[in-house]
Order: structure tokens, then C-alpha cells, then sequence
């Protein structure tokens, strides 16, 4: 069997978790790839825990179901670290990308399991770059050098194609930004 990846995002409502799925799929798509993006929240306020998910495949991905064990886990927001565990179900070698300034020895001593961290701390990058907390492109940004899932020129078009403007501009530079920083243990 070819490529079949299933990442789950965890973040707070108002971060951007669904965007930020949908993003990775829409650039997979532009590779040719299959794909699934969809969240998973009730009735919650803004703040509330949020969870995305996003499939990629070379062939048809028969799967309707929240993603139960992913090869990948994307944390935007790091303090659900302290409420959950976001490593639940994360497959053997699968890989963590986590939003923080800690570095990836320091985040991974938190976490449970094996699995290989990556940090970066994508919320500065969003205060520097685009001049607001929004941080879910900063870590697409991150989430597509840990993974290789989908090409960097990919996910760039994407976010051009979204957002228009200075706006796209300043999230393409964000993308970049951790992209280039993004650091592993």
C-alpha cells in the first residue's frame, strides 16, 4: 500500500483548527493525492477544546470515523497539555509538533510514548510576522517540515489562494518562518 497518513490537530476554538486542516488537505489535493479534513466539536464557546483531523492517501480512503490512531499529532494550543493527553492512540514512530518555546528534549520528558517532537514556538512567529496570535499557518508551516506530507510550495499556493492580499503575504511568511524553524530532538 502507497501513502496513507491521518493527522490529528489539537487546539482551542478560535486558533484555526479547522482551517489549518483543511489547508494541508487542499495542498495534498494540488499533489494529487486523496483526502479528508473535518473536526470534531459540539456546541462550545470560543477557547473550548477542538480537535481537526486530516487523511492523505495515494488511493481511496474508505475511513469515516475520527481519526483514532494518528501517525501524526499537531498541538496549537500547549497548554491542553496540562488537561490532556494529546499522544492517545499515536502510532508507533509517529511524530509530535507542538507550539512552544520549549525544545523538543524538554516537550518530549512531558509527553507520554516514544514518539519524535518537534517544537516551534509559532505563536512568537505569528506576533512577529503577522502582528496577531494567529498562529494555526505558523504551524502548518512546521507540521509540512516534520512530515514532508505535502511540498512546502504546496501549502504556500494554498494559503495564497485563501487568504488575499498583505493578508495571505503575512501568513505565507509565517508558514516560512517555522518552516525554517522548526526543531527536532
Amino acid at each position: 500500500m502507497g501513502l496513507f497518513q491521518e493527522v490529528r490537530w489539537h487546539g482551542r476554538g478560535g486558533q484555526g483548527v479547522v482551517t489549518v486542516s483543511r489547508l494541508l488537505a487542499f495542498a495534498a489535493l494540488l499533489e494529487g493525492k486523496r483526502v479528508q479534513a473535518f473536526p470534531e466539536f459540539g456546541p462550545e464557546r470560543t477557547g473550548a477544546p477542538v480537535l481537526g483531523f486530516t487523511r492523505i492517501s495515494d488511493g481511496p480512503i474508505d475511513l469515516h470515523s475520527q481519526v483514532y490512531e494518528p501517525d501524526v499529532v499537531v498541538v496549537l494550543d500547549p497548554t491542553l497539555l496540562k488537561a490532556i493527553d494529546v499522544t492517545v492512540g499515536l502510532k508507533d514512530g509517529g511524530k509530535v509538533v507542538v507550539n512552544t518555546d520549549l525544545t523538543p528534549r524538554e516537550m518530549r520528558d512531558r509527553l507520554k510514548g516514544g514518539a519524535r517532537v518537534y517544537t516551534v514556538n509559532a505563536t512568537r512567529i505569528a506576533l512577529d510576522v503577522i502582528g496577531r496570535p494567529i498562529f494555526n499557518t505558523a504551524m502548518l508551516g512546521a507540521m509540512v517540515k516534520a512530515t514532508n506530507l505535502v511540498s512546502l510550495d504546496s501549502a504556500l499556493k494554498v494559503i495564497r489562494e485563501r487568504f488575499a492580499g498583505k493578508v495571505g503575504e503575512a501568513n505565507v511568511a509565517a508558514v516560512r518562518r517555522a518552516f525554517e524553524e522548526v526543531r527536532s530532538d
